[in-house]
């Protein structure tokens, strides 16, 4: 008698489906290697900058040392002028319309570049 009779139908069925789920692990892996790809690794999320021209009040920037040396470099005089009291519940982005000859996109997006090296608030 050959081993596979001496089994009981239930554990021959059993047996079966283990092999098959062997065979089909081994295939899949076999194919995932076989195309390059690697399993999908997780990555933590880049953290937040501290300040953005579209997302910070310009009081925020004006009381942050740092934040204000930026925004003069790319817009000179900006924390130094008559009006900047009265835009200090907006944002960059948002007075770009009233003078858009000092507000470049250009100066916006090197701020926002500048303020993405700076460290993260608590």
């Amino acid at each position: 008698m050959c081993p596979r009779e001496a089994l009981s139908p239930a554990g021959s069925l059993a047996q079966e489906v283990s092999h098959m789920r062997t065979f089909f692990t081994a295939i899949a892996l076999a194919a995932t290697l076989a195309s390059g790809s690697t399993p999908a690794q997780s990555t933590a999320p880049a953290p937040k900058p501290a300040y953005s021209v579209t997302d910070t009040d310009i009081g925020a920037l004006l009381d942050d040392p740092a934040a204000r040396a930026i925004v003069d470099k790319y817009i000179p005089g900006f924390s130094a002028g008559d009006q900047v009291d009265m835009a200090r519940s907006m944002t960059l982005s948002s007075i770009q319309q009233f003078a858009p000859d000092r507000i470049t996109d250009e100066a916006l997006a090197g701020i926002d570049a500048e303020f993405a090296k700076l460290p993260a608030k608590k």
